[in-house]
């Protein structure tokens, strides 16, 4: 068979197949120069290849009445990795129609079901257990979303008091707790239009810790959401879950739903959800606010919150506050079931190349309009040092962060000297060498670098604005979504070719940051969200 599926390499003669792939970790043993080379292209192939297959299916997922708590119902890339999946699919089926003989090492036991599924696909040695692992998963869920049940109660009875600061009418900023948020006046997601707007109101999720909530609504016009809560309902956050139906979970892909569920279910993701859409509601139809601004990424507590807003007379304005790369599909409106319905108003986008791909996807262009980047203010140029240390900024995804430090420590150039920097939210911890150091320093502090390697993360985007040489880091087994907004490329490197693609290395082609961030064009803003709401309103398309 042109496709062998095993849990264990060793369970296979090594005569029987002429290359091996893993999907989850290199095993021992393995020979290398037998691998699959360049896995991460493949996969990014077939993940591009299904875009519309994986919204279409989102779009089903998310119409079944518990679809709204799921995030593999919005194709968000990164908190669900059912994109992934479905790009293994396709791979496999492939490499099932081709003459050499692959082996397909696969531990994950929804996974192993689905490929083995699949004609041209042989197995050998028995599928890996199911029934400890969903037992396992469906305890710890369980015990999450409890532990975040009490954390909800608690958040409702201490920010309680929350109402009474809040009036009728106010136009409103409904954010994430950003590290970089202030209780001075600047927001991690919308800058300075605090202070540009005095009559704006911050309303923070529910998804961030308590200390830096306390922290921001010492400005006096910040409230957290968790004030709206009512402790009563937190009791039910534990049976919260996303439960696809029959005809999904014995459906073509049966087994990656029933493993998106599984691992979902495994943790508080639904109870988070349903939270946030039950504050947001008794918020919305108690405060009546006349016009609320955020940073909008079309998961499904935005979703939920568009509907919520038009029912209590609350106009929308959905705020791309960040690039948007033709992988990023939870924007795409094919994933929504009630299509339109559930999208802002407006959509501000902060460049006409977001707007482009926004308007690919589907989203009308009387939605859309331009209103600057308030998160990007044009950063000072880095300065070129060939000589100078090649700077790896990490993604949230630890598995490839950790591809891109093994790389840089393997690098046989044995010159070339590293600087690492770490997510800034979820942060990578490993073991310095003398050519892999770490650094807490962003990359517009950089003194001199010799170039950027990037994964999934802007600042690939800021090094190329600000003319350095860079490299995009394409993991083995993995996708690391392309950030790139459309016009916009930079040459690639897979783990096997690394150093090869360094050394070959150019400063990138200027590229005018105004080209892909617009200046803030405060009349928007002040339409939308200052004194000009009240008159110039918001017609609902």
């Amino acid at each position: 068979m042109p496709v062998i599926l095993s849990t264990a390499i060793g369970l296979v003669r090594e005569d029987a197949y002429d290359q091996w792939c893993a999907l989850e970790d290199e095993p021992t043993g393995a020979d290398p120069s037998r691998r699959v080379p360049a896995t991460g292209r493949l996969l990014e192939a077939a993940f591009d290849a299904g875009a519309d297959d994986y919204l279409a299916l989102g779009k089903r997922l998310g119409a079944e009445p518990s679809g709204g708590l799921a995030h593999a119902a919005a194709c968000a890339v990164n908190p669900s990795d059912m994109g992934l999946m479905l790009a293994w699919s396709r791979v496999v089926e492939a490499w099932a129609g081709e003459a050499r003989t692959v082996l397909v090492l696969c531990r994950d036991p929804w996974m192993y079901r689905h490929l083995a599924a699949k004609p041209g696909v042989a197995t050998a040695g028995p599928p890996p257990p199911l029934a400890a692992h969903a037992a396992t998963l469906w305890l710890r869920g369980y015990l999450s979303r409890i532990r975040f049940a009490l954390r909800a109660a608690a958040g409702a009875v201490s920010f309680r008091g929350h109402r009474a600061r809040v009036e009728r009418g106010e136009s409103c900023l409904l954010v994430y707790a950003h590290p970089s948020s202030t209780a001075a006046g600047r927001d991690g997601f919308f800058g300075d239009l605090i202070q540009r707007l005095p009559g704006l109101r911050r309303v923070l999720h529910t998804d961030r810790p308590f200390d830096l909530v306390r922290e921001l609504v010492r400005d006096g016009r910040t409230v957290s959401l968790h004030g709206w809560g009512n402790p009563i309902s937190a009791l039910a956050l534990p049976f919260a879950k996303w439960r696809p139906g029959a005809a999904l979970r014995r459906g073509p892909e049966g087994w990656l739903v029933r493993r998106a569920a599984a691992l979902e279910g495994g943790g508080g993701t639904a109870a988070a959800i349903q939270w946030q859409r039950h504050c947001q509601h008794a918020w919305l139809t108690r405060a009546r606010p006349r016009c609320v601004a955020w940073p909008w990424e079309n998961h499904n507590w935005e979703r939920a919150f568009v509907r919520q807003a038009r029912a209590a007379g609350a106009r929308t304005a959905g705020y791309q506050h960040s690039v948007i790369g033709h992988q990023m599909l939870n924007h795409a409106v094919g994933s929504n079931p009630d299509g339109l319905a559930s999208i802002p108003e407006r959509v501000v986008c902060n460049g006409a190349p977001t707007m482009q791909q926004l308007a690919d996807w589907g989203l009308p262009a009387e939605r859309l309009v331009v209103g600057g980047a308030l998160r990007y203010p044009e950063p000072q140029p880095v300065r070129h040092d060939a000589a100078g240390p090649v700077f790896l900024a990490l993604p949230f995804d630890g598995a490839t962060a950790a591809q891109m430090v093994e790389a840089a420590k393997t690098d046989a150039s044995g010159s070339r000297r590293y600087l690492v920097k770490a997510h800034p939210i979820y942060g990578f911890d490993f073991e310095e060498t003398e050519t892999v150091k770490r650094t807490d320093t962003p990359l517009t502090q950089q003194s001199g670098l010799a170039g950027v390697v990037y994964a999934a993360t802007t600042v690939g985007l800021e090094a190329l604005l600000g003319g350095l040489p860079v490299l995009r880091f394409r993991p083995r087994g993995r996708i690391a979504i392309d950030i790139l907004p459309k016009g916009l490329s930079v040459p690639v490197t897979d783990p096997e070719d690394f150093g090869a693609a360094l050394a070959h290395l150019e400063p990138a082609s200027a590229v005018r940051h105004s080209e892909v961030f617009a200046p803030v064009d405060m009349t928007v803003w002040s339409d939308l969200l200052g004194e000009g709401a009240q008159a110039h309103g918001i017609e609902s398309s």
